[in-house]
């Protein structure tokens, strides 16, 4: 069956979200360009808006502890619409509103909150929708719809920043509130399955244990997931002050990450079937150490384009594998809570490593930093390799018979 085929034959309310994170993503224009924002029409400082946008961050973190509660009590689509309705509402306040720096710093808590709590919704919704054999695909077209998304988003935030910022935040608004009002329409209210008979006490013993394993996966996981932040931090730096060269090859590392990322994804997951779980993550660790090692023995511009594309193939694999595994082995009414912990591993990256590594770099240089880089996934793949894993996925009831299908 053709990709098309099989994306079609996922459920409805599965594709609809498909849709509605790439209109989300593709409404991205206010992060992206956040820091100019502040300095440029808010006339503070580059360290006022550095610390306010560090402050703000913690929003991240929050968001992703919350997801999983709202979405055991009050249903997948309402954390969904919830978190899309927060972020717009912070930027609706970012962009009208004109206060003392603490306001700024609490109306982009509030928005990242809401940044913060979309995926592991949307990683829990797609776990209730799909049956084993179906995740990774779907997974696969999540991630690439984000992935498309963030590919157009700062260049459409770009463009419309260029005529007003009032344009760029109203922008981000809009399609937010596209994607809720899609979400709202066509995602059952509840989509949780029906439960089943309460397990003996030996099997929950196993299946906390399970989950234990599964936590400490997740955690891991960090090891993929720094890197990826740390050269959002040091590419720009080190292109421009180590290199010498223009920004415009930083915007051709993510036109490269996004093309790898389109014209792979899916043939990836074509064969990730035929590979357990640890030899995938172990292949994605051991592409993404190739990609450092490129950098830290052999800096310069040709150097950084070809680590871009194996280093992506390392990050396609990892960000299929760690939601597949959680929706698989995880008991179902704790999926939500791991899914919520995996938004925090990268959440939690987004504010250590930059300031980690900026520490590092103002004391040592680059060299020290791309080691560093190189090092994080190299301890993730001894990790892996040596962690229990469950091999095979539990078997669910049907996807296409959730608890309630009302809207």
């Amino acid at each position: 069956m053709s990709w098309l085929g099989r994306f079609q034959a996922l459920p409805r309310p599965l594709r609809m979200l498909v849709y509605a994170s790439f209109i989300n993503r593709a409404g991205m224009f206010v992060f992206p360009l956040l820091a100019v924002y502040l300095v440029q029409s808010r006339h503070l400082s580059t360290g006022e808006a550095g610390v306010l946008i560090s402050v703000g961050s913690t929003g991240l973190l929050a968001g992703s502890l919350l997801s999983g509660p709202v979405c055991g009590r009050a249903g997948r689509r309402a954390a969904l619409v919830t978190s899309l309705l927060l972020n717009a509402v912070g930027y609706l306040g970012l962009a009208l509103l004109d206060g003392p720096t603490w306001t700024y710093a609490a109306l982009l808590f509030v928005a990242l909150v809401g940044m913060g709590m979309f995926a592991p919704a949307a990683n829990t919704l797609i776990a209730d929708l799909t049956a084993p054999e179906q995740r990774p695909f779907a997974y696969t077209v999540s991630y690439l719809a984000n992935n498309l998304g963030m590919g157009v988003g700062p260049l459409l935030g770009g463009i419309a920043a260029a005529y007003s910022y009032q344009l760029m935040f109203a922008g981000n608004i809009l399609l937010g509130l596209v994607a809720a009002a899609t979400i709202w329409l066509f995602v059952p209210a509840d989509t949780r399955r029906v439960p089943v008979a309460s397990p003996a006490a030996s099997t929950r013993r196993a299946g906390l244990l399970r989950d234990l394993d599964v936590a400490v996966l997740v955690i891991v996981s960090f090891c993929y997931v720094a890197p990826l932040i740390g050269l959002e931090y040091t590419l720009p730096l080190a292109v421009t002050t180590v290199l010498h060269s223009s920004v415009a090859v930083v915007g051709a590392v993510y036109t490269i990450n996004s093309v790898v990322v389109v014209s792979a994804s899916l043939l990836i997951e074509k064969r990730m079937k035929a590979y357990s779980t640890r030899a995938l993550l172990v292949v994605a660790g051991l592409l993404w150490s190739t990609g450092m090692a490129v950098l830290v023995f052999a800096f310069s511009l040709p150097a950084v384009l070809l680590s871009t594309v194996v280093w992506t193939l390392g990050e396609i694999i990892a960000s299929v594998v760690v939601p597949t595994y959680i929706a698989d082995h995880v008991e179902e009414h704790r999926v939500s809570g791991f899914m919520a912990l995996n938004g925090f591993v990268l959440s939690s990256a987004r504010l250590v490593v930059p300031m980690g590594l900026g520490f590092v770099w103002q004391t040592g240089g680059h060299q020290p930093v791309l080691l560093l880089l190189l090092l994080t996934p190299v301890v993730g793949v001894v990790a892996f390799a040596v962690l229990r894993m469950r091999p095979a996925a539990r078997s669910v009831p049907s996807p296409a018979e959730p608890a309630t299908a009302s809207s």
